[in-house]
């Protein structure tokens, strides 16, 4: 007998019964009035029934006086049914939760970037920006069309030629082109090139004004290179003297350089302390307490979170603290009179432009003493000597 769907509707519980008495079970069962149906026997002797689930809860008494045993072979029917539904309920209603979070998480602004801007400041475009609703956090469907919101903000900062609103995930960019303003000339006074320092002059070339010394000719400080008068005694006029002129001057430097040099060394020991990463802030959550390095560097590692093709503002950062020591290594003289002589051309060049050359280097007086190597050096520089002097015209001229 098939079940009907009423049955099917209150469940339907497929049992195995084994014993001695089976047929007196079965008599004694549907004598209580109890529905069993498709009743069949086994191979190993058991039969195999259907029952209701209200009736199956009532078999025990039976099986008991009966001595006989029940397994419980499949569940049909509705309850059952709902039974398995209301497990994978719970999963889709977590799963559709998941993506409606993805969704919304992807659907806010997390960070705004801007480029091109050298006068205005990034404050006042932000400031403006917001004005128009755009900020961090907000929903991007919210958002004015960029093409609108490009010109409306280019009429707030009037110091912006053009402005362009790129939106990519939740990053939204704004470029800016500035207006572009001629740089207002020097008013520049009739001047004499004249030297800074002692030198024999190696080049000169003037641009305009007129040249005075030559080539291999022993100036003086203070003394005219490039002369601002043009003309002879009857008729003169005053220009601003351009040009450049290089010279060897002489430096000397009283260097000291120790014979020991401290170096960093990494002695393995590590800790690693991770954060969770949402947007642009970053929360601790492990690696808490004091570090036990008195010295120590740190790494950052930050793996940020994709979906498909686009980068999530979510993710986590690695920091990896690494134990560090100082050690002090000797030196041999000849080491530490390299790394003197070194620094020192090193201050020339710093001092007197990066066109400076270092012709020739002559030892004056060396010694050792105290874990230091003392000397006293004359360097030969090839270097820029013309500075600037005003014309001053006297009552009269």
């Amino acid at each position: 007998m098939n079940a009907s769907w009423l049955q099917w509707v209150r469940g339907i519980v497929i049992i195995r019964v084994q014993g001695e008495r089976l047929e007196e079970f079965v008599n004694r069962a549907l004598a209580s009035g109890l529905q069993l149906w498709s009743i069949s026997r086994t191979s190993d002797g058991g039969l195999v029934c259907h029952v209701v689930i209200g009736d199956f809860f009532r078999l025990r008494p039976l099986l008991k006086e009966t001595g006989s045993r029940l397994h419980i072979v499949a569940r049909r029917g509705m309850p059952f049914w709902f039974k398995k539904l209301e497990k994978r309920l719970f999963f889709g209603i977590g799963l559709i939760l998941f993506f409606i979070g993805m969704y919304m998480l992807s659907s806010l602004i997390w960070t705004i970037e801007v480029k091109g801007n050298n006068l205005l400041s990034e404050e006042r475009i932000l400031q403006v920006a917001k004005q128009e609703g755009l900020y961090p956090f907000q929903w991007s469907f919210r958002l004015t069309p960029t093409d609108e919101l490009s010109k409306r903000m280019a009429q707030k900062l009037p110091g912006a030629a053009w402005i362009g609103v790129e939106k990519r995930g939740t990053k939204i960019t704004i470029q800016v082109v500035e207006t572009t303003k001629p740089a207002p000339l020097p008013l520049l006074s009739p001047r004499h090139l004249v030297a800074s320092t002692d030198a024999v002059v190696t080049d000169i070339q003037a641009e305009t004004g007129r040249p005075v010394v030559k080539r291999n000719a022993r100036v003086k400080m203070g003394d005219v290179l490039i002369s601002g008068i043009l003309g002879d005694a009857n008729n003169t006029r005053t220009v601003v003297a351009k040009g450049e002129v290089k010279g060897l001057v002489w430096h000397e430097y009283n260097i000291v350089s120790p014979l020991e040099r401290k170096v960093k060394a990494y002695t393995g020991e590590k800790r690693t302390i991770w954060y969770a990463v949402i947007g642009g802030r970053a929360l601790k959550v492990s690696g808490f307490g004091k570090l036990p390095f008195e010295k120590y560097e740190t790494v950052r590692h930050m793996e940020q979170t994709t979906w498909r093709t686009r980068k999530l503002p979510i993710g986590r950062l690695k920091e990896t603290v690494w134990e560090v020591r100082e050690e002090t290594v000797p030196v041999s003289p000849e080491e530490a009179k390299a790394a003197g002589l070194l620094q020192a051309r090193a201050d020339i060049i710093a001092k007197n432009g990066p066109k400076t050359v270092v012709r020739a280097e002559n030892i004056l007086h060396e010694k050792t003493d105290n874990g230091k190597v003392y000397m006293k050096v004359l360097f030969e520089v090839e270097q820029s000597i013309a500075t600037e002097r005003p014309l001053v015209h006297m009552q009269g001229e």
